[in-house]
């Protein structure tokens, strides 16, 4: 048995509400147990007799059954449980830093992080201060600028919609319940 976080990109968020009660019941009747979701940005804990060698077909099965239920073009970053601790254990910026966000960006595959380190690589540093970690891009931009920085435009495009999502710390520390 696996303990898997699936990490959903952009409910209840731009009209798209999914609440946790269908959610968590969406992801018990595709047969997982130890469903539970987390804040109300599309975390879900759940366990899956299913190793990391699946976890293609466990996105792609879980994708479908949101599309097919909420009626939306969902797209999740699916890490098993260990790899969103290494995710939080691994932040390398000052976490309580109180004017900066401390954002981890999930990515679905090697060449998207490696691409998105590559942008950043020209940017500014004191504005978009970006790191790698083991399948997420760190980055720790000055509070109130995660919209207009050029790291954040970067983000925002089109073609990592369905490969990227991001959690503040905080936010990721809730759901490993720390």
């Amino acid at each position: 048995m696996t303990s898997w976080v699936a990490l959903l990109r952009g409910v209840n968020v731009g009209g798209i509400t999914v609440r946790g009660a269908d959610l968590a019941d969406l992801f018990r009747g595709l047969g997982f147990d130890g469903v539970k979701t987390v804040l109300a940005s599309g975390n879900v804990l759940f366990d899956a007799d299913a190793g990391t060698s699946a976890r293609s077909d466990l996105k792609t099965r879980i994708e479908k059954a949101l599309r097919d239920r909420f009626g939306y073009d969902a797209w999740i970053v699916l890490v098993p449980r260990v790899e969103l601790d290494d995710a939080i254990e691994g932040f390398p910026f000052d976490a309580e830093d109180a004017d900066r966000q401390p954002w981890v960006i999930f990515c679905s595959d090697s060449a998207t992080v490696g691409e998105l380190l590559e942008a950043a690589s020209s940017l500014d540093e004191g504005v978009d201060p970006v790191a790698p970690g083991r399948g997420v891009v760190y980055w720790n931009p000055v509070k109130g600028t995660t919209v207009d920085t050029p790291f954040a435009k970067l983000l925002a495009q089109k073609r990592y919609k369905a490969m990227t999502t991001n959690r503040n710390l905080r936010t990721l520390r809730k759901i490993a319940g720390r």
